[in-house]
């Protein structure tokens, strides 16, 4: 019965191990057409499982990039404040409902395409709002939690509209993610 037992939960471990999750984003403004993102259940099963959460729930539809530097990253997800058709003078300040998240640094380096998770000067203030990289920046490295890669549509990332404002802030119409939705 034992071995019943353990066979059955090995093959359980490794099914649900088998099986990647990801984001298909859809992307409109100066920028159209599909992000895919793999993300990274091993490194921050944490915030992939919040981010998938919101994804399912469809916070993200229609949340803008807020805050874009060019050669650096572009930033979203902020499902409070950041939704288009909203007052977006606050976007970037807000999140979701759920309580923050703790750190879950890794040794993955911030390099082009990489997508990591937001925060406040505390380490364990994410909570919905991620960016994706322009470039490296290694200087990110162990200090913000890497979630995921972009795998297809870096293109796409590479066109989002540049902030012109105050630390990125985006002037004007933000692009906006128009769908997010989990693949697998």
């Amino acid at each position: 019965m034992r071995k019943l037992i353990a066979g059955t939960f090995a093959v359980a471990l490794m099914g649900t191990a088998a099986m990647a999750t990801g984001l298909k984003i859809e992307i409109e403004g100066e920028a159209n057409g599909t992000v895919m993102i793999d993300l990274l259940e091993e490194v921050a099963p944490q915030h992939v499982a919040r981010i998938t959460e919101l994804a399912e729930a469809g916070a993200y539809d229609g949340v803008v990039f807020h805050r874009v530097i060019d050669g650096f990253m572009a930033q979203t997800g902020d499902v409070q404040f950041g939704k288009e058709g909203s007052d977006l003078g606050r976007a970037g300040m807000g999140g979701s409902d759920m309580p923050d998240v703790p750190a879950e640094f890794s040794d993955v380096p911030y390099d082009k395409g990489v997508v990591g998770m937001a925060r406040s000067q505390n380490p364990n203030s994410a909570n919905s709002q991620f960016f994706i990289m322009f470039d490296a920046g290694h200087f990110l490295n162990g200090q913000y939690t890497v979630v995921g890669r972009v795998t297809e549509g870096q293109d796409v990332v590479d066109a989002i509209k540049r902030g012109t404002g105050g630390n990125g802030a985006v002037v004007g119409t933000p692009d906006l993610m128009r769908t997010v939705t989990v693949t697998e």
